[in-house]
């Protein structure tokens, strides 16, 4: 049965006074459990997945190992990359039919970078009710033990594998906050080795097995980072945390690049963009360091310089 066909379905119950209210459905509920040590379930997460209808889990396998631990029996499925789709569609189905359903992912908060995040969407077009249990984040718990600026920060998940890549990383290259990245252990140093490529030496915190007995964090620069995991086989799932470009670096590498165009095709730029003339001379004097007069006299002399006429 496909969702449209539950909620039609619906509506002829609530026509016929099967049910009592038309959006008496389910709450999906987003429960984050430990990304190493089982103590850091909240007791929230475990009267919550002790009371719902279903669990969806990543990886059934992992799961059924916390549910044990705690002694939670409850109905357990599959919900993963390979299937979300197929399988949300049902999810969805049993929460039209008013029943509740949790979903958690392999370790950390589900909706980072997994499948979790394609549930939620999906139950939120419907109109479903969606709550947050939160607890464990492999993203800031490696964010905060990095000893990086903490005020500003992006998270980029996994860097993409296709032809995306070289674009997200020539990105990175001037993004001034901290960057937070995930890494799988056989791709460790080739992702080293490209952020040492594109960012330059900067200062990385590589953490791995966090939370548990083997906890690890490295805090060096790149360089040094590629030449310890060219010769050091890594394990575990890894969280890179990579010191941002300097912004005053960064603001002193756009001017040198913007001095190379000349002042006159800097601004029709953004007048093609869609500023109007005055905005795009300003826009170009912050760009180039320089005063809104300044730009304004280079247009006139450039617009009056013209080869002579040869007769």
């Amino acid at each position: 049965m496909m969702v449209k066909d539950a909620i039609r379905k619906r509506l002829t119950e609530y026509t016929a006074g099967k049910v009592n209210k038309l959006m008496e459905t389910g709450t999906l509920y987003i429960v984050a459990t430990p990304i190493g040590n089982l103590e850091d379930i909240t007791l929230r997460a475990i009267k919550t997945l002790k009371s719902v209808d279903i669990i969806a889990a990543e990886d059934t396998r992992q799961s059924i190992k916390l549910l044990n631990h705690f002694g939670i029996e409850n109905k357990l499925t599959s919900y993963h990359e390979h299937n979300k789709y197929k399988k949300g569609e049902h999810i969805i189905e049993e929460l039209m039919k008013g029943k509740d359903v949790a979903i958690v992912s392999d370790a950390g908060t589900p909706g980072i970078s997994d499948p979790g995040e394609e549930i939620i969407k999906m139950a939120i077009a419907n109109g479903i009710k969606v709550c947050s249990i939160p607890g464990p984040s492999a993203a800031i718990s490696g964010l905060i033990l990095s000893g990086l600026p903490t005020a500003r920060f992006v998270f980029e998940g996994f860097l993409p594998a296709d032809k995306k890549r070289r674009k997200r990383l020539e990105e990175l290259k001037h993004e001034t906050r901290t960057i937070i990245l995930y890494e799988a252990p056989h791709k460790l140093a080739r992702t080293l080795g490209e952020l040492l490529d594109y960012l330059g030496n900067r200062n990385i915190a590589i953490v791995r097995e966090m939370t548990k007995i083997f906890e690890e964090v490295l805090r060096i620069p790149l360089s040094e980072a590629l030449e310890i995991y060219k010769n050091k086989v890594p394990k575990g799932e890894f969280v890179l945390v990579i010191e941002g470009a300097k912004e005053e670096a960064e603001l002193n590498e756009r001017r040198q690049e913007w001095s190379k165009v000349p002042v006159k095709e800097h601004v029709e730029f953004y007048i093609k963009s869609g500023m109007d003339r005055m905005e795009a001379i300003k826009q170009a004097a912050k760009d180039r360091g320089m005063s809104k007069r300044d730009v304004y006299r280079d247009i006139i002399s450039q617009t009056d310089t013209r080869e002579p006429d040869r007769d």
